[in-house]
């Protein structure tokens, strides 16, 4: 059985740039490169199908900003409840 190969997003990405900026054929580069054919031909219909990035600067995606906040949230209610958990239980063991 043969094994499959990963291939990094940006080994494909480069790979794809050889192709295209080298004026070379799919066939000749797939086999110097020791990949199929059909791959590279995969790889360049993919990424002619990618959508361009409209923001390439730094920054945070928005998902990682709501998992921050969703974090935050979460200690902030634990810290609430305790407290008034704490409050209770104060007020009942006074009596």
């Amino acid at each position: 059985m043969i094994q499959r190969r990963k291939c990094s997003a940006e080994y494909t990405r480069e790979t794809v740039a050889m192709l295209e900026t080298a004026g070379v054929t799919v066939r000749p580069l797939a086999t110097e490169l020791g990949i199929g054919a059909k791959t590279l031909g995969r790889w360049r219909r993919e990424r002619r199908q990618e959508p361009p990035a409209a923001f390439r600067g730094p920054g945070k995606p928005r998902d990682e900003e709501v998992v921050r906040l969703k974090r935050e949230l979460a200690r902030v209610t634990k810290a609430r409840d305790f407290g008034g958990e704490a409050a209770a239980f104060f007020a009942c063991g006074s009596r």
